[in-house]
């Protein structure tokens, strides 16, 4: 299951589950009565940061409190997600949770808290797509050709990432696992140097992260072969998936979304839901988001626990195929 397939019916299911919501201890007066921290495990201009302002911004107006944001990053998002986890379970620290997070519970082999266990998810902010990118000369023009090359060429072609256990990392891993090749990883401290190597030939391909890929496709300088999400893009409807395009069932996205320490009572889930839901449904808010290779998305808190824990697991039997350990 994947995440766009949540509709906005499922916003109205019981909330059954003990990790999304805890019904105990109803807050006695009206939420939020003063400031609420959004933490970012990553950088300001990051995607997760993006997101994170674009709907805090609107929260505040709605809500009458300011949601500043404030960035922790390092180790994935780890460091940041230590500290929210020990925090007051009052609605008035909250955390932009990522597929960082998910991949991190199995890339590292000890980590002070549990995301499934000690977070209560509110709400999903938006995901971005990766592409499936080659250099020009790369005499492939679709995945079948890229597959065929790479099987003729065993252990002779490479691609780049933005680091050990990153998303455009395991994808690869499971693209090598899915069509049976072996694809040699140069990992790099981060997406643009990665990219500027691909160009320059360093390397054959690599699975772009959208924001940064989509220019280099434009101007020519980086030939798109496939895009990892489950549905084609609408920026660009004539390229196929890599779902279609052959390996059925792949999906690699990175996702956003804000959660909270568990125990957060669930009146304050359920308002943060309904206001975070309805920001991201602005035509305004969606295309700020569209601008930076965001996709918004809402759903139920249910619904978003579920897909954290589907994504938790399947990261993880591709980290242990791979045999990736965090740097």
């Amino acid at each position: 299951m994947h995440l766009t397939q949540y509709t906005a019916a499922g916003m109205a299911a019981a909330i059954a589950c003990s990790w999304c919501i805890n019904s105990a201890a109803q807050p006695a007066t009206p939420y939020p009565q003063k400031p609420v921290k959004v933490i970012v495990g990553f950088p300001p201009a990051s995607g997760a940061d993006i997101m994170a302002r674009v709907i805090s911004q609107r929260l505040g107006e709605a809500m009458g409190q300011q949601f500043p944001v404030d960035n922790r990053p390092g180790a994935g998002s780890s460091i940041a997600a230590g500290l929210v986890a020990k925090s007051t379970a009052d609605g008035y620290t909250l955390f932009i949770g990522t597929i960082a997070n998910a991949i991190n519970a199995s890339l590292y082999t000890k980590l002070p808290f549990d995301f499934t266990r000690d977070f209560t998810a509110i709400a999903p902010g938006g995901s971005s797509p990766n592409m499936l990118v080659v250099h020009p000369s790369v005499p492939v023009r679709n995945v079948a050709d890229l597959i065929k090359l790479a099987k003729s060429k065993p252990g002779q072609m490479s691609f780049g990432s933005s680091g050990i256990g990153t998303l455009p990392h395991l994808a690869a891993e499971m693209f090598n696992g899915m069509a049976g090749i072996k694809l040699n990883h140069i990992p790099y401290k981060g997406s643009p140097q990665a990219t500027f190597d691909l160009i320059g030939g360093q390397f054959e391909m690599m699975f772009g992260i959208g924001a940064t890929a989509m220019p280099e496709v434009k101007n020519g300088r980086l030939r798109a072969l496939a895009v990892t999400t489950s549905t084609r893009l609408p920026a660009l409807p004539d390229l196929p998936t890599i779902a279609e395009s052959g390996l059925q069932g792949f999906e690699a996205v990175t996702w956003f979304g804000f959660v909270a320490p568990a125990g957060t009572p669930r009146e304050i889930i359920i308002k943060l839901n309904t206001e975070i839901n309805r920001v991201t449904a602005l035509p305004e808010v969606k295309q700020q988001l569209a601008a930076q290779s965001i996709d918004a998305m809402h759903n139920s808190p249910e619904q978003f626990t579920n897909y954290i824990r589907e994504e938790t697991a399947k990261w993880a039997r591709v980290v242990k195929s791979s045999g990736a350990r965090a740097e």
